[in-house]
């Protein structure tokens, strides 16, 4: 440990990634133990304490590092969840054994990050005991980190419509299947596949490779690529990324 903990204040960090076909959180999975001495898995959000000589932006970074082994990603404060009754009874109970420390509330500065999944990515945190799990398939995690990730999501959802974060999110070549897929991860809802062709195909920014995949079992798709560098310099570029309808 670098420093003492400061057992008031913590980070708790919302991991976005895509892994081509899907939306994934990346969770810690933890040892719960029941009011009758037996203990049984449940998720968290990776999150930790701060320590005494940092501050929220380096514990979050600390953070990302230690469960990913990446320090410099895309990393943005959330919101401070501060309500006194926001961790009690047997969670509090859990965290001041875990910690070590004696606190009767915990202030959380929450983040999100968006990560592009790899082959390492997605197999080097399972050594840190934390695992990829699609947004769908979760449904309860510990303390109040399902509504910090229901916040994490909508800020998300929103600012997809006006930056190119889903950028952050796509490898460097991408198929207009695999962009779509995201935008339905995120935003929850089915879009109609010839009109988001359309509104892509008609944009500046999304450009063809002239590359198609390779030994897949359908008909090789073609490559884009964002043009990061057009984007920055179009001074309409906020108009220019509602590639559907939708109003959040």
């Amino acid at each position: 440990m670098d420093a003492p903990i400061n057992p008031s204040l913590s980070v708790d960090c919302v991991v976005f990634g895509f892994d081509g076909r899907s939306l994934k959180v990346l969770l810690i999975e933890r040892r719960y133990r029941l009011p009758d001495g037996q203990s049984e898995p449940d998720f968290k959000l990776p999150g930790s304490l701060i320590y005494e000589n940092e501050n929220v932006d380096q514990a979050a970074h600390r953070v990302l590092e230690q469960y990913t082994g990446r320090r410099e990603t895309y990393l943005r404060q959330l919101h401070v969840f501060s309500d006194p009754d926001r961790i009690t009874g047997d969670e509090l109970s859990w965290l001041q054994a875990h910690y070590r420390v004696e606190t009767i509330r915990v202030v959380t500065v929450a983040y999100y990050m968006l990560v592009k999944l790899d082959d390492t990515l997605l197999t080097q945190v399972r050594t840190h005991g934390a695992r990829w799990i699609e947004l769908e398939q979760i449904h309860q995690l510990a303390m109040d980190h399902k509504q910090i990730l229901a916040y994490a999501l909508d800020t998300l959802s929103k600012q997809l419509m006006a930056e190119p974060i889903a950028f952050e999110l796509l490898p460097r070549k991408f198929t207009l299947r695999q962009l779509q897929d995201l935008y339905e991860g995120i935003l929850g809802i089915e879009i109609d596949n010839r009109n988001f062709r359309k509104k892509v195909l008609s944009s500046d920014y999304i450009q063809p490779t002239g590359e198609r995949e390779k030994q897949v079992a359908h008909k090789p798709a073609l490559y884009y690529t964002f043009n990061r560098q057009k984007f920055r310099k179009d001074t309409r570029q906020k108009f220019r990324l509602n590639f559907i309808n939708w109003q959040l």
